[in-house]
């Protein structure tokens, strides 16, 4: 009899996120010809080993609030949920292909097969650096996408489609551009660090 693996990767949350370090920006339509801003809110925790839940919510009125589940591999994790990267890549994957979708069906464009193949190349001295004294540091070298379309339509529509897409989305936009950021630490109620660049 084998074992089966308890793996998750979340479920609909029972509520927003609870924030305590700002408040949420209610969601506003926008008038012509202004875009819609809108957020994404995450509340994180730390459990034991590597296990963290969150709960993230987009301010947008019809959008239910997602509990997820995260882990690392073992010795450090139990892999029991994806690591925070997987969340980030498929992140990233994910909003080019609703924008590509979305644009397609309004466009009338027709698409038999739409793919999208994805690879981001990160780095870290993360489990053999530290060791020898020195701090953690990581970095992302590289964001390689590939979108793969058949379809009968021209081949400047489809390149169309793509440039557009890519216009659109909005994590692909914040992975070339700079944007503005900032962290606090807040230590036992009281503000340790704020920076922002």
């Amino acid at each position: 009899m084998s074992e089966s693996k308890s793996y998750s990767v979340g479920e609909l949350g029972s509520e927003q996120p609870v924030t305590t370090q700002y408040e949420s920006t209610p969601f506003k339509k926008a008038r012509h010809p202004e875009p819609y801003r809108f957020e994404v809110n995450l509340v994180a925790e730390a459990h034991t080993k590597q296990k963290k839940t969150g709960v993230v919510s987009v301010n947008i009125p019809g959008f239910s609030p997602v509990k997820l589940y995260c882990d690392e591999q073992p010795p450090v994790g139990d892999d029991t949920a994806p690591p925070p990267l997987a969340f980030f890549a498929a992140g990233i994957g994910f909003c080019l292909m609703t924008h590509l979708t979305d644009i397609l069906t309004a466009r009338k464009i027709q698409v038999d097969s739409l793919k999208l193949e994805q690879r981001i190349c990160f780095r870290t001295n993360l489990g053999h650096m530290r060791e020898h004294g020195y701090m953690t540091d990581g970095g992302c070298d590289m964001v390689e996408t590939h979108v793969l379309i058949e379809s009968p339509e021209p081949e400047e529509r489809i390149k169309d489609l793509l440039n557009e897409a890519e216009g659109a989305c909005m994590a692909h936009y914040a992975l070339r551009n700079p944007v503005p950021w900032s962290t606090r630490l807040v230590y036992n109620g009281k503000e340790a660090i704020s920076r922002s660049g």
